[in-house]
């Protein structure tokens, strides 16, 4: 029988409310499954501490990905796994990936992109978008009536340079 008072219980309560307290929410979730991994290896402080921070930070990757795709009001069903890239000439598919890089983004230049109705062009504009803002980038989708309907709105209430403001925070608008 140990003489000790179990101190175990006021921990993990003091960890959670602190975690809590300091919006840590992936050091919440794995500061008890990392802390038992350390023992059982014989981690040190340092590594049981730079786990539980990756952790964290991947929470908080995963947080703001999921923030900015609702933001962008993306068709989520858009994406370029479910696009038939073969459909397009070889150049295209090549400026496809270079979109994807999203340096057009840091260059500030605009992407148009014509072809008969029904040829896939939202699609693949959709799913570009998709693939820059699960690289942390903020893109918008809106259809052109929308847009100018909205746009109008904002004129006759007097708010047109606050919409624009709004609109200005993001990297790239697909208008469709």
């Amino acid at each position: 029988m140990s003489l000790k008072p179990d101190l175990k219980p006021n921990l993990e309560a003091d960890l959670g409310t602190l975690c809590k307290e300091l919006r840590l929410p992936g050091v919440r979730a794995a500061h008890a499954a990392e802390a038992e991994r350390a023992r059982r290896e014989s981690l040190t402080h340092e590594r049981y501490l730079l786990e539980v921070l990756r952790r964290e930070a991947e929470a908080r990757r995963h947080n703001a990905v999921a923030r900015l795709l609702r933001q962008s009001r993306l068709p989520l069903e858009k994406t370029i796994a479910a696009f038939e890239l073969e459909r397009l000439p070889l150049r295209i598919r090549q400026q496809v990936g270079v979109l994807l890089e999203g340096v057009f983004l840091d260059n500030r230049e605009n992407v148009l992109a014509f072809g008969n109705p029904g040829s896939g062009k939202t699609h693949l504009l959709c799913a570009i978008g998709l693939e820059l803002t699960r690289q942390g980038r903020r893109v918008l989708f809106v259809s052109c009536s929308l847009l100018v309907q909205e746009l109008l709105a904002a004129k006759a209430e007097l708010k047109l340079a606050r919409t624009l403001r709004r609109l200005g925070q993001f990297e790239a608008l697909v208008i469709d």
